[in-house]
């Protein structure tokens, strides 16, 4: 890099380091931590132990977040030193890679900071509808499937079906899905809202353009660590033969649950285990996810979220477009971040709008 350039950049790296700081306050993170680290020390502290297992997993999340602070001001002054010398004539080596270093600790440490939500760290249960259209939007809720099932793949993470209808001539009409792994739903609750297809129709004998629907809802897996109060008197629980994703059978017996949630009215089904009492079990999962993200929702009054995963599956609502005719790219439309390879999207590649929805959303928070 030119001395310009890499002057330039220590200048930016000074603004968003500073950026960084007024957002997260080390000095009260050290208190925090501090204080956290002392309630550790009490001989009652591992009574309660949910309580207990909480409070030591946001201890590591805050030290996590200071280190990785205190890293990126170690490479400012890094920077800023090799900057010195090469005004003064000399050579510096590295400094291409240390640049580079820092830009990705910048994204990792705004990634974290996003998220910092106790339910983030989480499983995530993932619900696929197609939109108005019939089979030109079933054929595209399974692309959608499959897109989660890849980037699933890529991470690592389990990838589990919970419920699956098949499509009446191709695609699916809906799908449920666990997907399991480390700040799985942190990562992909950028997801939940309508997605919007246009392409050439592959079910079109004219070959005309078809613009297509899928809304994809998004809830953390909750575990046995945050407590949802459900009352057995307000659930309808229905049993019926299951039968598996592209139509094989499961097994011959009524395991399959559906369970309504009669205040809310919401439902949810399961039919993946092979027992009833499994897929009961996991129903619950989901219905607990449900209830859980609701009252998230109620209580910071999030109403856009609420209108991502709620509002109609259709035309102006959608978060995202991929564009298949007559160009190619996928642009999401709240951070407007976009791409022209809409197959390596499609493939799994979400990293790129995760990111640009970190960053946008924090910008949004703090405005």
């Amino acid at each position: 890099m030119e001395t310009h350039e890499i002057k330039n950049y220590y200048e930016s790296f000074q603004h968003r380091l500073n950026d960084l700081k007024q957002l997260m306050n080390p000095e009260h993170l050290k208190q925090e931590i501090e204080s956290l680290e002392t309630l550790t020390y009490e001989n009652s502290f591992w009574d309660d132990h949910k309580t207990a297992n909480k409070t030591i997993q946001k201890l590591k999340r805050l030290k996590s977040s200071l280190a990785s602070y205190n890293d990126l001001f170690d490479k400012l002054e890094t920077i800023e030193l090799s900057l010195e010398l090469i005004t003064l004539g000399e050579a510096t080596e590295g400094i291409d890679q240390l640049i580079k270093e820092t830009n990705h600790a910048f994204d990792d440490l705004e990634r974290k900071l996003f998220l910092s939500e106790e339910y983030d760290a989480l499983n995530a249960i993932v619900e696929i509808h197609p939109g108005a259209g019939g089979t030109e939007s079933q054929d595209w809720a399974i692309m959608l499937y499959r897109m989660f099932k890849r980037f699933s793949e890529q991470k690592g993470f389990t990838f589990e079906i919970n419920d699956y209808l098949d499509g009446q001539e191709a695609g699916l009409k809906s799908a449920t899905i666990t997907i399991k792994g480390d700040y799985a739903f942190g990562l992909l609750k950028a997801e939940s809202g309508v997605h919007r297809l246009v392409r050439i129709s592959p079910f079109d004998s004219s070959g005309r353009r078809h613009t297509s629907f899928a809304s994809i809802n998004v809830v953390p897996e909750i575990d046995d660590t945050i407590e949802v109060d459900i009352s057995d008197s307000d659930l309808k629980i229905d049993t019926y033969r299951s039968s598996g994703a592209g139509g094989q059978s499961v097994n011959t017996t009524d395991s399959a649950v559906r369970i309504t949630h009669k205040p809310t009215n919401i439902v949810v089904t399961c039919q993946n285990e092979r027992s009833q009492i499994q897929n009961r079990e996991q129903a619950l999962k989901i219905l607990r996810g449900k209830l859980y993200q609701r009252e998230i929702e109620r209580k910071t009054k999030t109403i856009e979220d609420m209108k991502q995963s709620e509002g109609s599956n259709a035309f102006g609502s959608q978060i995202r477009s991929y564009v298949m005719h007559p160009y190619n790219m996928v642009k999401d439309h709240r951070t407007n971040h976009e791409t022209g390879n809409v197959e390596k999207v499609l493939d799994g590649d979400l990293d790129p709008f995760i990111n640009a929805y970190f960053k946008w959303k924090m910008h949004q928070d703090n405005a």
